[in-house]
C-alpha cells in the first residue's frame, strides 16, 4: 500500500505543477482515483481523518455557528450559508435524516456516508478555509461543510478532538457507480392507471412512490405523463426562469442531489451571471454553479396536490439523470405562489408556440 500511495503522490505533484488551478475533484478524475483517496494523501499535513457516528458529528456542527454547506453532482454545485440546527434522524433501511431550517435545509441518506475528512485549505487571500468533507463507499463526495469568517473555530477544534480517527489513507478497490436499471418498454406500462394516479396526487412527495410503483425512470414518467401535465422547454430555459424570478422578486426553491444528500435553497435570487458555459447565482448566502452544456432536456412539470397544482422546472443530463430542479418557495398547506406559476406558464406557452412554427 505504501508503494501505491507514494506513486499516487508523485503523480499528483506532477499534475499540480502542470495545472495548479485544478480542483481536487478534477485532479482525482485525471488520476483515475476517487476524491476521498486523493485528499487522504494529505493526512498528517492539512488533512485529518474523522470517524465515529456521523449523525452525532452533524449535530455537533452547530458548534461552528455560521458555515457554508455544499452539495453537488457532476453538473451543478449548490452552496448555502447558515447554521446547522434541527437535525432529526430516522431508523429503518433507508437510514435517513433531515435538517429543516430557513437556511440549511437538507435531506440526508446516511447509508451513503462512509468516510469523513477534515481538510484545511491554505489560500493566498482570505485566510485558511476549514472543511468537513463526507464521502460514500466509492469515494465520491456526498456533502461538504466549510468555515466562513463568521464561524466559531472553537467548534471546529471540538469536532476534530472528538471525531479524530486512525490516520490511515483511504484505499478503494471498487469505484464503479451503480448502473440504473434499463427502462421497461412503454408498451408494458399500464399507462392509463399511471396517468390517473398522477392526476390523483395529493402531495408532491407521493410522486417518487408513484415512480417506484410503476417501475418508471423520471424521464420516462415525464414522457408518459397525462396531457397538459408536462411541457418540454428549451434547455437554457433556466436563464429566463431565474432572471424573471429575480426581476419580479419571486422567491424560489432550488434542489440539488448528490448520492447521499439533497440540499435545498428557499428564498430570492438576485445576482445572476454567466461565466463561460456556467450559469451562476452569486448571492451572499446562496451560490449555484450550473454547467449548462450538460443539460440535455428540460421540462415544466405540474403535479396536483391538496393545495392546488405545484409547478417545477426540471433539468436532466444525457443519461436522463436529474441535474437540478426548481419550485416557487412554499410550505406544505400553502398554494403555489401565483408569480411563480405565471413565470413557468409563460415559458410553457412560448415553448409550445415555438414548437409549432
Amino acid at each position: 500500500m505504501e508503494n501505491q500511495t507514494s506513486h499516487l503522490r508523485a503523480r499528483l505533484e506532477k499534475l499540480r505543477t502542470e495545472e495548479p488551478r485544478l480542483r481536487a475533484r478534477d485532479q482525482a478524475e485525471r488520476l483515475g482515483v476517487s476524491e476521498a483517496e486523493l485528499l487522504s494523501l494529505g493526512l498528517g499535513e492539512n488533512v485529518i481523518r474523522l470517524e465515529g457516528d456521523f449523525k452525532e458529528l452533524l449535530k455537533d456542527v452547530k458548534r461552528m455557528g455560521y458555515v457554508m454547506a455544499l452539495t453537488r453532482n457532476d453538473h451543478v454545485v449548490h452552496e448555502r450559508k447558515g447554521v446547522y440546527d434541527n437535525l432529526t434522524f430516522y431508523g429503518g433501511a433507508h437510514n435517513m435524516g433531515v435538517a429543516v431550517n430557513p437556511d440549511i435545509d437538507l435531506r440526508l441518506f446516511m447509508n451513503e456516508w462512509v468516510y469523513a475528512l477534515a481538510v484545511i485549505l491554505h489560500r493566498e487571500k482570505g485566510g485558511d478555509l476549514h472543511g468537513l468533507q463526507f464521502f460514500n463507499a466509492r469515494g465520491e463526495a456526498v456533502h461538504k461543510i466549510y468555515s466562513t469568517p463568521k464561524s466559531d473555530m472553537q467548534g471546529w477544534a471540538y469536532l476534530i478532538d472528538n471525531y479524530r480517527g486512525a490516520q490511515e489513507p483511504i484505499m478503494i478497490t471498487d469505484r464503479s457507480r451503480p448502473v440504473p436499471d434499463p427502462e421497461q418498454p412503454d408498451s408494458e406500462v399500464d399507462e392509463s392507471a399511471f396517468q390517473q394516479d398522477w392526476l390523483d396526487l395529493k402531495d408532491t412527495h407521493q410522486f417518487f412512490g408513484m415512480l417506484r410503483k410503476y417501475g418508471l425512470s423520471r424521464t420516462q414518467a415525464l414522457r408518459l405523463a397525462p396531457e397538459s401535465m408536462v411541457t418540454a422547454v428549451d434547455n437554457l430555459s433556466v436563464e429566463f426562469v431565474l432572471n424573471t424570478a429575480a426581476e419580479r422578486a419571486i422567491p424560489i426553491m432550488c434542489f440539488v442531489h448528490s448520492a447521499g444528500c439533497i440540499q435545498i435553497h428557499s428564498g430570492p435570487v438576485k445576482q445572476l451571471k454567466w461565466m463561460g458555459k456556467w450559469f451562476n447565482v452569486l448571492d451572499p448566502a446562496f451560490n449555484l454553479h450550473l454547467d449548462t452544456e450538460a443539460i440535455s432536456s428540460a421540462y415544466v412539470v405540474r403535479k396536483p396536490t391538496d393545495d392546488g397544482i405545484v409547478t417545477s422546472l426540471e433539468l436532466f443530463d444525457a443519461e436522463g439523470q436529474m441535474i437540478t430542479y426548481f419550485f416557487g418557495a412554499r410550505k406544505p398547506g400553502q398554494p403555489e405562489l401565483e408569480g411563480w406559476t405565471d413565470i413557468l406558464e409563460e415559458l410553457a406557452i412560448s415553448s409550445l408556440s415555438a414548437s409549432t412554427k
